[in-house]
């Protein structure tokens, strides 16, 4: 029977590791110590990663970030968007066809479509992240009060 302890997991600092669009970095989390860092993925540290494959019950890595995901996620939103305009304009961006612009700066002619994309994707992350916790034995749902932007 596993011994089970309590650990302080700042939200923030997880929901950063998760949404790190950068390749070069391997994120952890200590589940002792509720520890998140990062260490070059180009380490050549023998030492250091035989120690994290020795403790892989204590050191979890931090999925990486998932391009293709959220492409599927922003396709879902522009799906959804009323305004027949907005929506080409979306939707050529998103398909890389010129002359559109990015997405976040056609968005910002839409405060309110940008805020509800930014809501959809705080959820989304949310969830993934949750669903990670839960099934590395680090969250239940019961739990979920102690998650909020200030922990």
């Amino acid at each position: 029977m596993a011994l089970e302890h309590n650990v302080k997991i700042v939200w923030d600092e997880l929901l950063d590791a998760f949404s790190s669009g950068q390749s070069d970095r391997v994120y952890f989390l200590d589940r002792q110590t509720g520890e998140i860092f990062f260490v070059p993925s180009t380490l050549e540290d023998e030492e250091f990663w035989r120690q994290i494959e020795t403790n892989q019950e204590r050191f979890l890595e931090i999925p990486r970030f998932d391009h293709s995901v959220e492409r599927q996620v922003m396709s879902g939103f522009i799906d959804a968007i009323e305004d027949v305009e907005l929506k080409r304009l979306l939707d050529g961006s998103l398909t890389g066809h010129k002359p559109y612009g990015k997405i976040n700066d056609i968005l910002s002619f839409f405060p309110e479509e940008q805020e509800r994309l930014l809501e959809i994707k705080d959820d989304f992350l949310a969830s993934r992240v949750k669903f990670w916790l839960e099934e590395n034995n680090l969250f239940t749902v019961e739990s979920t009060s102690m998650f909020s932007p200030n922990v």
